[in-house]
């Protein structure tokens, strides 16, 4: 090659992998393509016919996201996963997957907020019936399913008032009818409770959440049992979904560290907890491992620990002005959305996302524990509520 363009072009790397496969780290690398090459003439035609089991092309993923998804799908115990730019995206894009027009969609009442907000603007405007049920449902999901009913999306805790529903009885029910259900299961993680094993169909997982677990990744994760894969996969292929490849490999590395950061979790969060059912100004501690919360016995017979987010009711008398006190005198808590990071965060205000919640329209304060000295972060609480 005499050409100096042309040399460039080809330079560095021919599009041979096989001495690179020789390069074995414990973390697989980071590959950005838009353009995948098959070897031969026979792949690129198998690939048209839909027949090539191989990478055809940049949205197909890359060897990143399928490592994060099968691990994702061991973890689980389903069958398929597929790793999604965002938590919400993982949810809505299964609900347009197995919905359509002139269907019915049961959904739990503690759903996360952006789900109500997109079932109402779009859901909605194209032929999907919406419905809400109570966050501590069981058995009596009978009373709320129509002919049309397809699927029940459950969220076992709510990521705000942490109601747990009981999922196995919804399942039975669910099974009776025909309908499919799907959790979001962010909270619990697949270490403390594993979907497949009670009978749903869909998991759903905001890996933002403790999976990555330091506040820097945006990504989400559906794994379905091999019954719905055909639709799933279908869906995924038409809408040419993936994943930032960086965020992949960052979620495959923070799943490494899962347990050991959520022991920690579990056990800084429930102490606090604990020591908050004591202070004065504290009418109740929503936290599901705690004996006083009303789901408590299903919180023992289903799940196998406790995560790290939860949150505080407080006594009718104390109005926005000592909120703001509260949460403005906090020092190791940042104020910020999500949860499931390192550092500790707080949220606050009058809860109202549903009227018929048994929190409905009462201050809150929602606390991420991260991974700070427990009693560091029980001394900043201390002082902050003195301020009330």
């Amino acid at each position: 090659m005499t050409d100096k363009s042309t040399q460039i072009i080809n330079s560095g790397y021919s599009g041979d992998s096989s001495k690179l496969e020789r390069y074995h780290s414990i973390n697989p690398p980071i590959y950005h393509a838009s353009t995948v090459l098959f070897e031969n003439y026979a792949e690129l035609k198998a690939s048209g016919q839909g027949q090539y089991d191989g990478f055809t092309y940049g949205t197909d993923g890359s060897p990143t996201q399928r490592a994060f998804e099968k691990a994702m799908t061991e973890l689980e115990g389903g069958y398929f996963s597929r790793a999604f730019p965002s938590g919400l995206l993982a949810i809505t894009s299964t609900l347009q997957g197995f919905l359509e027009c002139g269907d019915h969609l049961l959904i739990c009442n503690s759903v996360y907020g952006p789900v109500r907000r997109f079932a109402r603007n779009l859901l909605e405007k194209f032929g999907v019936k919406v419905s809400y049920f109570p966050a501590n449902v069981g058995a009596d999901i009978e009373d709320y399913i129509t002919p049309e009913t397809r699927l029940i999306l459950l969220e076992s805790p709510g990521s705000n008032t942490f109601e747990i529903q009981d999922v196995p009885a919804v399942v039975k029910v669910a099974k009776q009818h025909g309908i499919l259900t799907a959790i979001d299961n962010t909270w619990a993680t697949p270490l403390f409770f594993r979907p497949f094993e009670h009978g749903v169909d869909i998991s759903i997982h905001s890996v933002t959440k403790y999976i990555s677990g330091h506040s820097d990744v945006l990504l989400g994760s559906v794994t379905v049992t091999e019954a719905c894969y055909e639709r799933f996969h279908r869906l995924c292929r038409a809408l040419e979904i993936f994943a930032p490849q960086e965020a992949c490999y960052l979620a495959l590395r923070g799943l490494k560290t899962l347990k050991v950061r959520l022991q920690q979790h579990e056990s800084s969060a429930l102490e606090l907890a604990m020591w908050l059912q004591t202070q004065a100004a504290v009418e109740e501690v929503l936290h599901p491992a705690l004996p006083s919360h009303p789901e408590h016995a299903i919180w023992q017979r289903d799940f196998h620990g406790a995560s790290g987010i939860f949150s505080f009711v407080l006594k009718p008398q104390y109005d926005e002005a000592a909120v703001a006190r509260l949460v403005d005198g906090l020092q190791l808590f940042g104020i910020g959305y999500s949860w499931g990071g390192f550092k500790s965060l707080v949220t606050a205000g009058k809860f109202a996302q549903s009227d018929i919640s048994r929190y409905h329209g009462r201050w809150m304060v929602r606390l991420n524990v991260g991974l700070e000295e427990v009693t560091d972060l029980k001394e900043d609480v201390q002082q902050a509520l003195a301020k009330l």
